[in-house]
């Protein structure tokens, strides 16, 4: 067990018996304390300062005493003459001459005269000062300077100096006075010893012996009739004399006596009031009266009496060893200072008194003695350390009866009768007074310290002299001032940086503290708490109590005014505690009543915040019910937003605040007070709303959500048991597993969910009229300042689709920025958001393809013209052509820009496909896939019975026609495909394939229905002149129960007059899908895109069909074919000579207008298109190109024979040369660089292009031998097949349908279905399976479009076609059963929806 514990056991029994016996309490004492007055203790005080002047060291002064007149002897004034006279005898050598550099040298040594710097003591006088400084003005004249550079003679310097000197020292000298020529020689040898020096001190003197020899010569013959110059007797203008110090006698007034005028200044007295009383008790408080005082005290304390302390004032014996050890020698040394400093005491006081060291008669010694003694003692006085490093005690006299104070009162002159109380009385009065006083400066703030007043210098001077005469112990002044610090702090009158620095001097001990205090100056022995006395003790404890309680009393208001804008500090309240009272071993510290203080705070802190919301009520919520709007609960809300924030802010890194945490508290009681609050206001503000017929705005809903969104966080992050409604699955909160969560007050998005959906509507009501506004308002032009500028990428779409897509992101910001808490209504308005921006942007797409279609539809110059004839010039001119069997191609040309300013059609493909990008990024911002996943995780899983489908999606692609009729004069028809409904309502339009009996549009349409739907195909023939053709009719009914596979299907439809159609359908359910949504506008851009890339490339297939034609290839080979190559009758038995076939050179010139034309058109495009629609436009041509070589090689694909003739070897070398050339023109590789600008490779290396590179292998393979390999092939497709389904998968095949019937074949593969077009990704990727699942199928397709060309193949076509027919049949029953067990076990979806 500790030391210190064990002694404060000892001392609290101590104290315990000693308050039992009743001795030292306060009852007891105070009821037999003479009170103190405060005359009395103004009289006390006077005393001990009086007497501190009396025994203050005698200070002395230094008086002159004149030495006695020696005559002068007279010399007249050609002796310096003469003396030069002899100087200048001796020859002149360089040895004579000053050293160079000795001018500078010299200045700075007159300077340092002049300054007082010199050392030599000669220098010092004044006239010498004076006479140099005349000197000083003529040495730094510039001619005399640099004469003196240049002779460097000695003698003119001492000249030039003897004139100064004498014009100087006749100053203010009668005519007949002759005693300055003395003094100016004497200047003289002062000046001619400054040289040596100088020359000395330089190491000039070895280079110059004759020099420093005159120089000592001068001197000496100056000083002939003097002494040295250093003399005292020299000094005071040639005066002479001695100097005596003799001591000040005491002048007994008050302005003298420091101390005396600090009591004056306590006590509110004058000097005059002060001197009046000195002089009237002078006789009395004298220094032998000080000295009785101190031989009596020492008395009692040999006798060991009740006049001193006993060793049953401390609890430890030793502790009263220790004080009583202490005493003797102050005693001893305090009226050994009484007897220096008046030594006649000595002899006329009784009794022995300490003996001085050293002898003690009245030699000079003895006075240095008492001198040096006196100094020392005035020091250790001014330091005030004698008096405080001598602890005595005279509070024992608080236990001694009256008579006994009345006797001690009677017998002491210095020391009153009650010295505790007498000095508490004056401690108090001192420390009050010093800090009124607003002279007296505050101490310096620093880092540990703040800047206090406490107690002044002077008043510590005079307290220290008071305990030192009243023998009041060091214990007893830290007690009492303890006290008294408490007493004033109690009172109000001291703050707490006063009260910290009091605390502070206490504990610092006497060789830390290097500042005086009231209390410094202790011995180091006894600030040991146990060697106190028992009363010191006790008081002490009770003044830890009494600041405790008052520093609780301070921490609780501090506390209460935590919520305040500025607060009062509670740090400084708990560092007082913390420092100085509990961590003081006196101090017992209980528990229990922290906790009962800590929820008193809480108590209070609660009412506060209750009032604080309260008040903001007051403030934000208007008393009419009628007249609460949303507005009012947002500043309400923001109120206590506020509040909280800021409470947060200042208590983040300390939160608890003596045991509470005030943003707890406030959070606590304010928060659900606002939100049960604010869910009646709400409620009562949309009644009264629906009453009076009107509608709250919708962005007064949405600045409420984000501020109750915000509290509702607020309380969540501080009350983790927060949950809200919607997330409540059961009863149990998540975190301890056994409690039931505290629901927010009420559902805020249950609540407001509304105003979202509001917005939403209008938004979709409006968005159509921001698509037609923004289209009405483009010129579709490209973005650049100059009209000679080239644009970039980035400016060559207009600004229609910017502000379309501006309009798109402000609205999907609009739902983001609202931080909607709830998943799943967040998906659910996402997925309406894109419903509506899905229609905008199909409005988009068709008004400007509308337009662009029919700027694509123009007229050239000639067909102008042409239509501007007459009926009669017309067909006159269909004669003509006729007649002369003309078939001429009028290839279309592009215009530039330039030249036609109201032609944008290629800034509108750009658009549209800057929309796709634009639409990707923004379902990547979306994110797309999590809403789907949150609905489907909380939407319950449907049997496909239960899924009811409202809206149905059919895509019909139009794939080919065959044998249709011919509507032209050259046997030709130029057919496209318009569908109708059964109300003759045009649905799709198909393009123009020209001079074509057997055209392939792969053109497809989306057409949404509710219910069957019955569609009418008609296939007209296009003409300039006059109506068009119909070249036949047919028809199918979309009934969404034969589709409920969602399988395509594939039907030839025979034609009403002749020929057949093949339509590809497919059906998806139209679903409130985000996904489809996104899908759908995806698909719809895209098809638009592709639309209008094929409408500019239908444009340019004309001119390719012409040049990649049979008659091309016809033109070509009868090139270099003349008449004399035929045999006539006669000569036909002759060896004829070989026909030479056209060379690579014809080859290639055949395809130079071709390419002329592709790059003059390219040059245009190049103009205004983007790269991306570049690249398109140009893949799109090649295909077309592929297309039509295919056609010169192969019939289309059939059960039927065809009429087309197969090509010789050498055709087919040079359309495989053609196709070389094409490629390597479409892929544009830069001889220089070697990079292809032009089509990438892997798009060039089509699964088409890889088709028809296959037909060399088989092409004049015999008809058994290809029906042999057709054979194999189909084996191996069906052997894959079946090993897909083993997979669960599909295979990928082409179906045939019946000649004559309307038969619908399921393909086993699925369609492009809208889920796989949602974004550019999805897309790729489709596109990438599908070129990957061609190049790991190989099929005989084209063998079989080979064997359509040998009449002997007939038969297996047909058997083959029919195979193809049950084997996908079966392959596609197949794969609808396995969807439908798949569709039956269901499966859920899990994820949270990650926000934008």
């Amino acid at each position: 067990m500790s030391t210190s514990s064990t002694q404060s056991r000892g001392i609290n029994r101590r104290i315990n018996s000693v308050q039992s016996n009743g001795r030292i309490t306060r009852e007891a004492s105070g009821s037999r304390r003479k009170p103190v007055t405060h005359s009395d203790a103004y009289t006390y005080a006077l005393r001990v300062a009086y007497l501190h002047y009396l025994l203050q060291p005698r200070q002395r002064r230094t008086q002159h005493v004149p030495a006695p007149q020696q005559p002068i002897q007279q010399r007249t004034s050609t002796a310096i003459n003469e003396l030069f006279k002899d100087i200048s005898g001796v020859k002149d050598s360089k040895s004579t001459r000053l050293p160079h550099g000795f001018m500078a040298e010299l200045e700075k040594r007159l300077t340092g005269v002049l300054m007082g710097k010199e050392r030599r003591p000669e220098y010092s006088d004044s006239a010498v000062r004076r006479t140099f400084a005349v000197f000083y003005n003529a040495f730094s004249e510039k001619s005399f300077r640099s004469r003196m550079e240049k002779d460097r003679r000695v003698e003119d310097l001492v000249l030039i100096f003897f004139t100064s000197a004498t014009k100087e020292l006749q100053k203010g000298k009668a005519p007949g006075d002759d005693s300055w020529k003395l003094m100016a020689d004497r200047h003289v040898a002062l000046f001619v010893r400054l040289i040596s020096t100088a020359m000395k001190d330089q190491g000039w003197v070895r280079d110059r012996p004759e020099l420093t020899s005159r120089l000592a010569t001068l001197e000496s013959k100056l000083l002939a009739h003097d002494q040295d110059l250093a003399e005292t007797s020299q000094r005071n203008g040639n005066a002479g004399g001695t100097t005596v110090e003799v001591i000040v006698p005491l002048s007994y007034e008050v302005k003298d006596m420091p101390l005396v005028q600090v009591v004056g200044r306590i006590f509110g007295l004058t000097n005059t009031m002060l001197q009046s009383d000195i002089n009237k008790n002078k006789p009395v408080w004298t220094e032998k009266a000080a000295l009785q005082d101190l031989k009596t005290y020492q008395n009692h304390l040999n006798l060991n009496t009740k006049r001193t302390l006993r060793s049953d004032d401390f609890d430890l014996e030793e502790a009263y060893e220790l004080w009583r050890k202490a005493e003797g020698p102050d005693l001893s040394q305090m009226m050994l200072a009484i007897v220096q400093s008046n030594p006649d005491l000595a002899k006329s006081t009784p009794g022995s008194l300490p003996q001085l060291n050293g002898p003690t008669n009245g030699s000079p010694s003895t006075d240095l003695g008492y001198a040096e003694m006196a100094r020392k003692m005035s020091d250790q006085v001014e330091n005030g350390s004698y008096v405080i490093d001598q602890p005595v005690d005279m509070s024992i006299h608080e236990n001694e009866s009256p008579e006994r104070v009345n006797d001690a009162e009677a017998r002491f002159t210095f020391i009153p009768p009650d010295p505790r109380s007498y000095y508490r009385f004056i401690l108090k009065e001192a420390l009050s007074f010093d800090l009124r006083d607003e002279n007296i400066q505050s101490s310096e703030a620093t880092t540990d310290a703040a800047s206090v007043k406490l107690l002044s210098k002077n008043s510590r001077d005079l307290l220290n002299e008071i305990c030192s005469r009243w023998r009041v112990p060091y214990f007893s002044r830290i007690a009492l001032f303890l006290d008294v610090i408490r007493e004033k702090f109690v009172d109000q009158e001291i703050n707490l940086d006063t009260l910290d620095t009091a605390l502070n001097n206490v504990k610092e001990s006497p060789t830390d503290n290097k500042r005086s205090s009231a209390v410094s100056g202790i011995t180091p022995g006894f600030f040991d708490r146990s060697k106190w006395t028992v009363a010191d003790f006790v008081l002490n404890r009770q003044v830890l109590s009494s600041l405790h309680d008052a520093l609780k009393r301070d921490l609780y208001e501090a506390t209460q005014h935590c919520y305040d804008q500025k607060p009062p500090p509670i740090g400084p309240v708990t560092y007082v505690l913390d420092n100085h009272i509990y961590n003081d071993p006196l101090f017992e510290r209980n528990p229990e009543d922290d906790e009962q203080f800590s929820e008193l705070v809480r108590s209070g802190l609660q009412r506060k915040t209750e009032e604080l919301y309260e008040t903001f009520l007051t403030k934000e919520i208007p008393e009419d019910q009628e007249q609460w709007e949303f507005y009012h609960v947002i500043q309400l809300g923001k109120a206590v937003s506020k509040l909280a924030e800021r409470i947060h802010k200042r208590y983040r890194k300390n939160p608890d605040v003596v045991g509470v945490d005030p943003f707890m508290v406030l959070v606590e009681r304010v928060l659900p007070m606002y939100a049960e609050d604010a869910g009646r206001m709400i409620e009562r503000i949309m009644q009264v709303a629906q009453e009076k017929g009107d509608e709250v705005p919708i962005q007064d809903g949405f600045d409420l959500y984000k501020e109750l969104v915000v509290i509702r966080r607020t309380h969540g992050d501080a009350l983790p048991g927060l949950v809200y409604r919607y997330h409540l699955c059961h009863d149990v909160s998540p975190l301890t597993g056994n409690e039931t969560s505290v629901p927010f007050a009420f559902d805020v998005e249950g609540v407001l969910a509304e105003f979202v959906w509001r917005w939403i509507r209008m938004t979709d009501e409006k968005i159509v009229g921001w698509v037609d506004q923004a289209i009405k308002q483009d010129h579709f032009q490209v973005r650049v300042q100059h009209a000679d500028q080239m644009p970039t990428n980035d400016q060559r779409h207009s600004v229609s689709v910017i502000d379309i897509f501006r309009s798109f992101n402000q609205s999907i910001d609009q739902i983001v920025q609202l931080n909607w808490d709830d998943d799943l209504q967040y998906a659910k308005f996402m997925t309406a958001l894109s419903k509506s921006m899905g229609a905008g942007l199909a409005r988009y797409c068709e008004t400007v393809e509308q337009r662009f279609s029919r700027e694509m539809d123009r007229l050239a110059p000639e067909q102008e013209a042409a239509a501007s004839r007459t009926r009669q010039e017309k067909w006159v001119q269909l004669a003509r052509d006729a007649w002369n069997n003309k078939e001429k191609i009028e290839p279309f040309q592009f215009f530039p820009e330039a030249w036609c300013p109201d032609w944008p059609s290629f800034v509108k493909l750009n658009n549209i496909e800057y929309a796709i990008h634009q639409l990707d990024s923004l379902e990547h911002s979306v994110n797309v896939d999590a809403c789907a996943e949150v609905i489907q995780k909380n939407t319950p899983p449907v049997t496909q019975r239960q899924r009811k489908v409202n809206n149905y999606v059919f895509t019909i692609k139009i794939v080919e026609a065959e044998d249709l009729k011919a509507c032209d004069l050259n046997g030709l028809s130029d057919p496209y495909v318009v569908l109708g409904d059964e109300y003759q309502k045009r649905l799709a339009k198909t393009r123009i394939i020209y001079g074509n009996l057997n055209p392939r549009w792969d053109e497809s349409v989306d057409i949404t229905t509710q219910g069957p739907l019955n569609i009418i195909a008609t296939v007209w023939d296009w003409d300039t002149l006059g109506d068009h053709d119909c070249v036949g009719r047919t028809s199918i009914k979309l009934d969404p129960t034969h589709f409920s596979d969602y399988m395509p299907r594939e039907y030839w439809l025979d034609l009403d007059t002749q020929g057949r159609l093949l339509l590809r359908v497919s059906m998806e359910g139209e679903r409130d899908d985000i996904q489809f949504y996104f899908g759908k506008a995806f698909r719809t851009l895209k098809r638009t895109e592709r639309d209008m890339t094929r409408k500019i490339t239908d444009k340019l297939s004309a001119y390719i069909h012409h040049c990649l034609s049979r008659s091309a290839l016809k033109s070509l080979l009868s090139k270099g074919i003349s008449i004399s190559t035929v045999s006539s009758y006669f000569t036909r038995n002759r060896p004829q000579p070989v026909p030479q076939g056209p060379t690579q050179l014809d080859i290639a010139n055949t395809l130079k207008p071709l390419f002329a034309y592709f790059d003059d058109n390219f040059a245009i495009m190049k103009q205004t298109l983007t790269d991306a629609a570049m690249v398109m436009v140009m893949t799109r041509l090649w295909k077309e190109v592929l297309v039509t070589i295919e056609g010169l090689l192969v019939p289309p694909l059939s059960d039927k024979p065809s009429q087309q003739r197969q090509l010789t070897q050498q055709e087919l070398d040079i359309v495989f040369r053609w196709l070389e050339l094409l490629f390597d023109f479409f892929h544009a590789v830069d001889e220089e660089t070697g990079l292809a600008n032009g089509v990438p490779l892997d798009v060039l290396k089509s699964p088409k292009y890889h088709d028809i590179q296959s037909l060399n292998f088989f092409y004049f393979e015999s008809t058994e031998n290809l029906i042999r390999t057709s054979e194999r092939m189909a084996s191996a497709t069906a052997a894959r097949q079946q090993a897909q389904r083993n997979r669960l998968s599909a295979p990928a095949s082409l179906s045939f349908g019946g000649a004559s019937s309307l038969v619908a074949l399921p393909s086993t593969r699925r369609s492009k279905s809208i889920m796989l077009s949602r974004n550019l990704g999805t897309m790729r990727k489709a596109k990438e399976e599908k070129r990957k699942e061609a190049q790991a199928d190989p099929n005989d397709d084209m063998i079989l479009r080979i064997l359509r060309m040998r009449a002997e193949a007939l038969k297996y076509l047909r058997d083959r076609s029919r195979q193809k027919e049950r084997l996908a049949a079966a392959a596609a029953a197949e794969l609808i059963v396995r969807q439908s067990l798949a569709a039956g076990s269901g499966g859920r979806m899990i994820g949270n929806l990650p926000r934008r």
